[in-house]
């Protein structure tokens, strides 16, 4: 009965994971994982990445 419940607690926390990421791309969000938001001042200057490399595909 107990693996139930750990199994159960996993598919409920991987699936509101899913959930968010979904949610973000959707609108708009370019880096989810950037703890920075890719705001940051390496952002701001012409030809740089953010620290993440999500602004990579912009200056291509």
């Amino acid at each position: 009965m107990a693996n139930f419940i750990i199994v159960g607690t996993l598919i409920i926390i991987i699936g509101a994971a899913i959930v968010y990421i979904v949610k973000s791309k959707k609108s708009g969000k370019k880096c989810i994982g950037c703890p920075s938001g890719c705001s940051c001042s390496s952002n701001k200057k012409e030809h740089s990445e953010c620290s993440c490399g999500c602004n990579s595909d912009t200056d291509k």
